[in-house]
């Protein structure tokens, strides 16, 4: 790698930055930091790179003009992370079965949680990626933030061992989710918001959620699914009380997302219900400020979800 690896100064031509706050972000120094900068480069950029290297030595022997990309480490990343996961798991939940253990480490790794991790350390900043990668938007591609984030734990890894990986995987990607939907409904699967939207509505004596795909939209390798899900009381006749819509890179991500957005809209209004006075009114009121007088509303404001651009 070029001897500019260690320079602190700001973007350079070819999207190199310092590391050393993601270092900080991610609290571990590289001993080879050659493997950092290795597992935030896109192969567009090392493509890219290797296009433009002389392909001949001083000495006129051919040379491997090949830039290394993150794709080998996005690889062993991907098992360590699966590694760790199961075995927080098994510990935390001795009496769950294989089934359940399963979807929890399922939901631990998949693309919906971990770009959220990506996001929380500035993956984006940091990506080194190639020109038409970068105008077509990269550093904010799903797709791309969760390998980087796989390619830095096979970094991590491969640089100080299993023990020093270990740490940061438990206390930044899995102990925060786990704790964060430690209050979902009971004995239900972490990330099942479907089934749990089913049982609230179940309970507030409504009729079940309704999930329509509304659009579709992008190339075949890369369709982007919206759908919705509509809430009535007592009948599917007439319009929804509420509307969710959520994207997805596949319908059933979709269908997901848009459940998490109207179960925590059902648990509210069941928590105004119980609230003495006008309180529950007011709620539903304060949802209808995006129409004109709160007369003949089509249905309460959208919730869009966050779009995943690529499969999990």
């Amino acid at each position: 790698m070029r001897s500019e690896s260690r320079s602190d100064s700001a973007p350079e031509a070819e999207g190199r930055r310092d590391l050393g706050p993601l270092e900080r972000a991610l609290g571990y120094c590289f001993r080879d930091r050659e493997l950092l900068e290795t597992a935030v480069t896109h192969s567009s950029h090392a493509h890219e790179n290797s296009a433009r290297a002389e392909p001949y030595g001083p000495d006129g022997a051919i040379q491997a003009a090949r830039e290394r990309d993150n794709e080998r480490l996005e690889f062993l990343g991907d098992a360590v992370l699966g590694l760790v996961a199961s075995e927080e798991l098994v510990g935390r939940f001795p009496g769950s079965q294989e089934g359940q253990l399963s979807k929890l480490r399922a939901h631990l790794v998949s693309q919906h949680h971990l770009i959220t991790v990506a996001g929380q350390l500035q993956l984006g900043r940091y990506l080194r990626l190639g020109r038409g990668e970068e105008k077509s938007g990269g550093r904010h591609k799903a797709a791309l933030l969760v390998d980087a984030l796989e390619a830095v734990i096979g970094a991590m890894y491969l640089d100080g061992g299993l023990e020093t990986v270990r740490p940061f995987v438990r206390d930044v990607i899995l102990s925060p989710e786990l704790a964060a939907r430690a209050q979902d409904v009971q004995g239900l699967p972490i990330g099942d918001y479907k089934s749990a939207l089913q049982e609230v509505a179940h309970a507030m004596g409504r009729v079940q959620p309704s999930y329509v795909l509304v659009d579709e939209e992008g190339p075949p390798h890369r369709r982007v699914f919206t759908v919705e899900v509509r809430l009535h009381r007592n009948s599917k006749r007439g319009r929804a009380e509420y509307v969710a819509s959520a994207r997805g890179a596949t319908k059933k991500m979709a269908e997901q997302s848009a459940a998490r957005e109207a179960l925590a809209y059902l648990r509210s209004a069941r928590t105004a219900r119980l609230q003495p006075g006008p309180a529950s009114g007011s709620s539903r009121a304060g949802r209808r400020s995006d129409q004109p007088n709160g007369r003949n509303p089509r249905r309460f404001p959208v919730r869009h979800a966050s779009t995943v651009e690529a499969n999990e």
